[in-house]
C-alpha cells in the first residue's frame, strides 16, 4: 500500500486550502500513492481556539461541497482519499468528521470523532457532538481503514477496538501544537508524548499508523492565548513502531510511503498480544474509576 501524507498550513481561505490540498494530492498520485490522507479540518483554520456561534455557518452536510470536490479529485486521480470536515448533521447537531472517499469518487464511509477535548485553545466541545458510530473499519479498495481523529490518538481503547474490528492500518488526521509561550522543555515533552503514544498503538496492536498533523502558526482571534504553533511532524510507522517516514515540524510538504500490511501477521506471531489478552479481566475498563 503506497500512502500519501499531506502536511499543510492554513492559507487563510477555504479556496486556498483546498487548492493546496488538491495540488498536493496530484503530486502524491504522480509518486504512486494509492491512498492519500489529509490533516484534521484541512479546508479551513483550526477555529476551536475561540467559542463563536457564527462559526457554525462553516459546517456542511455529507454529501456536500467538500465530499463533492474531493470525490471528483479521487475519481480523477484514481486514489482513495481520507478528508476531514466540520459536519452539519442536523440543525444544532455538528460533528468533527473524517470521510473516506473511494477511487470512483463515492463515499466509502465516515467516522465521527469520539473523544472531544475542551482545553485552552482547543474548545471543541462548544462545536462538536461526540461521535455515535463507535470504533470500526471502513472497507476500501486498498484495505480496511481504521480512521480515528486527533484527540482519539491519546486513548489506547480506541486503537484497540479499531484493531479488533479488523483494521489493516490506523489513521489519525490531526491538529495539535504548542502554545507560543511554552518553554522549549515543555514543547519537547508534549511532542515526544504525542509521537510515543501513537507508536505505542502500532506496537500494541501490530498495525502500521498514519498520523497527519497540520503545521504553521494560527493566531487566537480573541487574543486570550498566544495562538497555536502546530508542530507538524506527520509520520508513518510500521507495526513495531518503527518510523517509515516523518516530515518536519515547520515543513509544508507531502510524502509517499510504502506500507506492507502483510507484516501485521508476522509481527503478531512474534508478539502475540491478541492471544494473551485477558478478556475475562477487563470489565473495569467500562467504569470511570475503580475506587469509588
Amino acid at each position: 500500500m503506497r500512502v500519501g501524507i499531506v502536511q499543510q498550513k492554513n492559507t487563510g481561505s477555504r479556496l486556498g486550502n483546498i487548492t493546496h490540498s488538491a495540488g498536493a494530492a496530484r503530486r502524491c498520485q504522480e509518486m504512486g500513492a494509492e491512498l492519500i490522507v489529509f490533516q484534521e479540518l484541512h479546508t479551513g483554520s483550526y477555529f476551536c481556539q475561540t467559542e463563536d456561534v457564527d462559526v457554525f455557518d462553516r459546517a456542511e452536510s455529507i454529501p456536500g461541497p467538500s465530499t463533492e470536490f474531493f470525490g471528483k479529485l479521487a475519481s480523477e486521480l484514481g486514489v482513495v482519499i481520507v478528508t476531514s470536515l466540520f459536519e452539519k448533521r442536523a440543525p444544532g447537531l455538528y460533528h468533527n468528521t473524517a470521510v473516506v472517499i473511494e477511487k470512483d469518487g463515492s463515499i466509502a464511509g465516515t467516522y465521527r470523532k469520539m473523544h472531544i477535548p475542551d482545553d485552552p485553545a482547543y474548545y471543541e466541545k462548544f462545536y462538536f457532538t461526540p461521535g455515535d458510530k463507535g470504533f470500526g473499519v471502513i472497507s476500501t479498495s486498498v484495505g480496511k481503514l481504521g480512521v480515528l481523529v486527533c484527540w482519539d490518538q491519546w486513548f489506547p481503547e480506541a486503537a484497540r477496538l479499531t484493531a479488533m474490528a479488523g483494521a489493516d492500518v490506523l489513521i489519525y488526521p490531526t491538529a495539535i501544537g504548542y502554545e507560543k509561550g511554552d518553554t522549549p522543555e515543555e514543547k519537547a515533552r508534549q511532542r515526544d508524548a504525542w509521537l510515543i503514544s501513537q507508536r505505542g498503538h502500532a506496537v500494541a496492536n501490530g498495525l502500521p499508523v498514519i498520523s497527519v498533523n497540520r503545521t504553521g502558526f494560527e493566531a487566537d482571534p480573541s487574543g486570550v492565548t498566544d495562538g497555536i504553533q502546530f508542530w507538524g511532524s506527520s509520520f508513518v510507522c510500521g507495526p513495531q513502531g518503527e518510523y517509515l517516514h516523518q516530515l518536519g515540524e515547520n515543513e509544508q510538504a507531502e510524502a509517499v510511503v510504502e506500507i506492507d500490511p502483510r507484516r501485521t501477521e508476522a509481527v503478531r506471531r512474534i508478539w502475540p498480544f491478541f492471544r494473551d489478552r485477558r478478556i475475562d479481566s477487563y470489565a473495569g475498563l467500562t467504569k470511570r474509576y475503580l475506587n469509588d
